[in-house]
């Protein structure tokens, strides 16, 4: 909270009131406003007595649709602090979120979107052969309820934001970096955690894991791993890995500057071998890699491998199946009988170029962004069993490949311990949009940013330093191993992800 604090004091030096607008306009007159193919179904009022889904203060919740389909919930407090957050959503979202709703009580303006259909947040029916609803959901209906939010604000508060700002993780870092990329214009800051942001890849590797731990696609009840074969393995690879970064936490610091060995982990047959291979390796097809596979570290524990990728998982079978097998179904071949046991990836390319060009993010091109003075940060946590860290690491790379001056624009930060959007037994917690609006509004660019762990069961608080990949933090030996007060930039970088691009130095057969 120290960020925010030194943000209110600037505020209240040059203002002279920690908030700078009030609304213009009743509850009813928002009701009644008319914007070009936008219907207000309702704006009711909310004093703050009560919590509105974590909305605190007093605030206009406003809600309506958007081109007869997209959806959006807009916050208006009634303390504005003349700035704009949008929050991403999940999976194949299909409900109204907002990763930054909380924002409000912060004196944002804050809204978020359905993306243009309602249904479950693993299915993707709702595509078959629609192509309107795939565009809104690829990037059209953020684009347009950022647009629309902006309109509303302007008519209550009678001045536009200042500032805006996109936050968003998985799906809504997808999104994040859709923004960046197509559409530079509409936030100044962005947010872009753990994201999906190449949908044909995505579904490859899912559909190549789901063909390893599912070859029987008429018994989906059976699996090569269980969590116990999971755990297991996870056991042994700390004993192989965890003080090689000179600190026996239970935490990986980096899983790719590490020696690890397959082979040395007793007590698997040769099918679950070739599994867990699979998940490391990534997938394939004559023309070379397709997307990459998932680093070492998150194969045990209740949101590891077993959730995402083994499985079976009650009506779902995993996620990453059930993600897959939804994206070539209704996303790529309109086929709701679409097999993923025979699928060869062969004309993989092919089959997902209309889909890939709705969808993906993956333009490394940030110039349009850079030369508004727009930020990006992109984070990762690697003991992400959803989407493999290794993926943003390459497209981080891409990034500044294309232009050796992007770091004063964009930066990573990998999380050691960190699940999929958090939690995980690294540190995990971060006030991701303070320290993009410290970036953007006071130029100070995140060279070290600290994370936190609330105390779990066996395992104290924590905090640690995250710096910009590639650099590395190493304990100073001195002090509170779980206080970021002793820990340090390493001496040496972990240059070996950035040679290999992504690439595992470690044995896994």
């Amino acid at each position: 909270m120290r960020t925010l604090f030194a943000l209110l004091v600037v505020t209240l030096l040059v203002t002279g009131t920690a908030w700078a607008d009030s609304p213009i306009l009743t509850a009813t007159e928002v009701g009644a406003l008319k914007l070009p193919d936008v219907f207000i179904v309702s704006a009711d009022y909310h004093d703050g007595s009560r919590s509105n889904e974590g909305a605190q203060v007093a605030h206009l919740d406003v809600h309506g649709i958007i081109g007869g389909s997209i959806r959006f919930e807009l916050l208006l407090p009634d303390q504005w602090n003349g700035r704009f957050a949008m929050g991403g959503g999940g999976g194949l979202v299909g409900s109204i979120q907002n990763a930054a709703r909380n924002s409000v009580n912060e004196g944002f303006a804050t809204v978020g979107t359905d993306t243009g259909h309602q249904a479950g947040g693993t299915d993707g029916s709702w595509a078959l052969n629609n192509l309107e609803a795939l565009v809104n959901f690829g990037h059209v209906a953020v684009h347009r309820t950022s647009e629309v939010a902006k309109a509303i604000v302007r008519a209550y508060y009678g001045k536009g934001p200042n500032k805006s700002y996109f936050i968003g993780c998985s799906r809504g870092g997808g999104q994040a970096l859709m923004e960046a990329q197509r559409y530079p214009d509409d936030f100044d800051g962005i947010v872009a955690g753990a994201p999906a942001f190449d949908w044909p890849g995505i579904a490859a590797l899912f559909t190549h894991v789901a063909q390893t731990m599912y070859p029987d696609p008429n018994d989906l009840s059976q699996t090569v791993l269980t969590q116990t074969d999971l755990d297991h393995i996870y056991a042994e690879i700390m004993k192989q890995v965890d003080e090689q970064d000179g600190l026996g936490d239970g935490i990986i610091d980096d899983p790719t500057a590490v020696n690890f060995d397959l082979t040395k982990v007793p007590g698997l047959t040769d099918k679950q071998r070739a599994a867990v291979h699979a998940v490391y390796e990534g997938v394939h097809n004559a023309d070379g890699m397709i997307y990459p596979g998932f680093p070492i570290g998150a194969e045990g524990g209740p949101a590891g491998w077993f959730v995402w990728l083994v499985g079976p998982v009650p009506e779902t079978v995993n996620l990453s199946f059930a993600f897959g097998t939804n994206i070539f179904k209704y996303f790529v071949f309109n086929d709701p009988d679409w097999d993923y046991s025979n699928y060869d990836f062969a004309t993989w390319e092919k089959d997902t170029r209309l889909a890939g060009s709705l969808l993906s993010s993956k333009d490394p091109d940030l110039d349009d962004f850079a030369s508004r003075g727009g930020k990006l940060i992109l984070w990762h946590g690697w003991a992400d069993a959803a989407l493999p860290a290794t993926a943003t690491v390459n497209y981080y790379n891409e990034i500044l490949k294309r232009d050796q001056s992007a770091r004063d624009y964009v930066r990573l930060f990998m999380i050691p311990g960190c699940y999929h959007c958090g939690g995980g037994p690294g540190i995990s917690q971060v006030e991701w949009l303070e320290v993009i609006q410290d970036w953007v509004e006071f130029g100070n660019a995140p060279d070290r940013i600290i994370a936190s762990r609330n105390a779990q069961e066996g395992n104290p608080a924590m905090t640690r330093p995250l710096v910009p990949f590639p650099l590395r933090v190493e304990y100073d030996g001195s002090g509170d191993k779980n206080d970021a007060a002793n820990f340090a930039p390493m001496r040496k970088t972990s240059a070996r992800m950035s040679q290999n691009n992504g690439r595992k130095p470690y044995s896994t057969r």
